[in-house]
């Protein structure tokens, strides 16, 4: 966005110095309202005020409009957008260098009414090459457990919650909390290793890392454990157990910051000043209320410590350690962060849960792609806490039965079964204790009442989420990864012939096309989709 915004005044904007002794205009002429109103928003997001003036026709130029960037927003400009020509950045540099910067004032708008305006069409903002959005100015893939600056890297770990669970499925399960926090310790110290070794292509990739040293700690199988422990997902017991793995995630990764900044020094960005702005005065008024006032210094690390509401909160807990992370400083800018974990649950952790989430059934289908195959091949699976449960318990226990001797108890739950209210429950007792974000999907049934899942958003948003998913399985739009059996058996794809002739097979029947075995399904979705033999 920043790239864009440059570029696009580096073609047609322009800093031009009045000769009366007025400040530095900077403006973009545009014979389109509608762009320059667009690049008013994604300036904003830098805080960047800029106001639009149309041309007259009496004053003799071309029809058209011009965007201004407020007097008050120009150090601002220039320091999060400027130029691509260096003559126009040193031209305001110098102007600037003879005359204090204006002191922007407040910019707060009051609403005076809101009136429905009816119903429009909503766009889906997907950059389908590369699974990216773009949520208010930051590009971010769509997982959105690690919103990245520009040149940031995604450094993840996981620790697997069910290596921790003793005497699963028996009245004496319980949590070891003490080996919890040592490999946590342990894996803190790994990934800030790892930042060492990095790897990153780019320079300027190198050089973010090494600054911030930023590292995304996160945790994997919390519904298969909760399962272990006999505790249903979604209910108040559970939502306790997952705020207290992240607060002691949280406490243990920064007890290792500070102890790794005291051996080996405190992150970069946090070994020097900055200087307060308007801005950050609007946003943390704690600071003016502490005597600083704009154009004033503070060391990084004291305002990383003391002023960041994330530590604010830990402080709560532990107020020593956050007093000397202000004092020495942390090893890191970040530490935790909850992944999808789709892959390494599956391949390293004998299909625990994913991430934050419940088991997305107990026995599925996954969808895998292969070399040579046209359509993905329809593997099944199983889940860890049945595996579990089978092996301790009773080895003829299944999900398909309901009634009788070899039923599952009722604490095995499957997303399906997870209110969305339970969801954003759960994410909330983590996002507390996260200090980047979470990546969690609501599923929803296909028949779900739209009463009960309109307001999900708006609930996730009061629990204090940065973020919220939901999915409902709706194949004639798009066919998931993880499938259940009874949603193929359930749905009818229609295939038309050479011939003009139209068939009807169910999602999971076999179908034999091009000389290869393909779930009608996974045909269907590779034919529509156009991704068919590409693979």
């Amino acid at each position: 966005v920043q790239a864009y915004l440059s570029a696009l005044f580096q073609i047609g904007g322009s800093v031009r110095i009045p000769g009366d002794g007025a400040g530095p205009v900077i403006a973009l002429p545009s014979r389109f309202e509608s762009l320059l109103r667009e690049v008013q928003v994604l300036l904003s997001n830098f805080g960047v005020l800029s106001r639009i003036r149309r041309a007259h026709p009496e004053s003799g130029g071309r029809p058209g409009y011009t965007l201004f960037i407020d007097a008050a927003s120009r150090a601002a400009f220039m320091r999060e957008i400027g130029f691509w020509d260096e003559a126009q950045n040193a031209k305001y540099r110098e102007w600037a260098a003879d005359h204090p910067q204006p002191v922007s004032g407040d910019h707060s708008t009051r609403v005076l009414s809101i009136v429905s305006a009816g119903h429009e069409t909503v766009y889906d903002t997907t950059q389908p090459d590369h699974n990216t959005v773009i949520f208010n100015g930051l590009v971010t893939g769509q997982c959105g457990e690690q919103p990245l600056p520009p040149y940031g890297s995604c450094l993840l770990g996981s620790v697997n919650l069910t290596k921790f669970v003793r005497d699963p499925f028996t009245e004496h399960a319980r949590f070891d909390w003490e080996e919890y926090r040592e490999v946590v310790s342990i894996c803190t110290r790994m990934l800030d290793n790892v930042v060492e070794v990095n790897g990153l292509p780019l320079a300027p990739q190198r050089a973010e890392i090494e600054q911030k040293r930023r590292h995304g700690m996160g945790f994997l199988g919390l519904g298969s454990t909760l399962t272990l422990l006999r505790l249903r997902y979604g209910s108040p017991e559970s939502v306790a157990f997952t705020e207290s793995v992240a607060r002691e995630m949280a406490l243990a990764g920064w007890r290792e910051a500070l102890a790794l900044a005291r051996e080996k020094g405190p992150a970069p960005i946090l070994r020097e000043s900055v200087e307060i702005t308007p801005r950050m005065l609007r946003l943390r008024p704690e600071l003016a209320r502490d005597g600083y006032r704009a154009g004033q210094s503070i060391p990084a690390r004291l305002l990383h410590a003391r002023y960041s509401r994330y530590l604010r909160q830990l402080a709560e807990v532990d107020p020593e350690l956050v007093g000397q992370l202000a004092e020495v400083g942390a090893r890191f800018t970040h530490h935790t962060s909850i992944a999808p974990t789709g892959t390494i649950s599956l391949a390293l952790a004998n299909n625990a849960s994913n991430g934050i989430e419940p088991s997305f059934a107990h026995y599925y289908y996954r969808n895998v792609i292969r070399p040579g195959r046209k359509t993905k091949e329809r593997i099944e699976v199983f889940s860890y806490e049945l595996l579990a449960y089978r092996t301790r318990v009773d080895g003829e226990a299944s999900p398909d039965v309901h009634d009788g001797p070899h039923g599952l108890p009722s604490y095995f739950v499957t997303t399906h079964e997870v209110t969305p209210r339970q969801h954003v429950d759960i994410q909330a007792a983590a996002q507390k204790w996260v200090d980047s974000s979470i990546s969690k999907t609501a599923n929803v049934p296909t028949d779900f009442p739209y009463e009960e899942f309109k307001d999900i958003y708006l609930y996730a948003y009061e629990q204090g989420l940065k973020g919220c998913t939901t999915f409902r399985f709706n194949p004639a739009v798009f066919q998931g990864v993880l499938v259940k059996g009874e949603d193929l058996a359930n749905t009818l794809y229609r295939f038309t012939l050479e011939d003009g002739t139209q068939i009807e097979v169910r999602g999971d029947e076999q179908v034999e096309y091009d000389g290869e075995q393909h779930t009608a399904a996974n045909l269907f979705d590779a034919l529509k989709e156009g991704y068919y033999g590409k693979w």
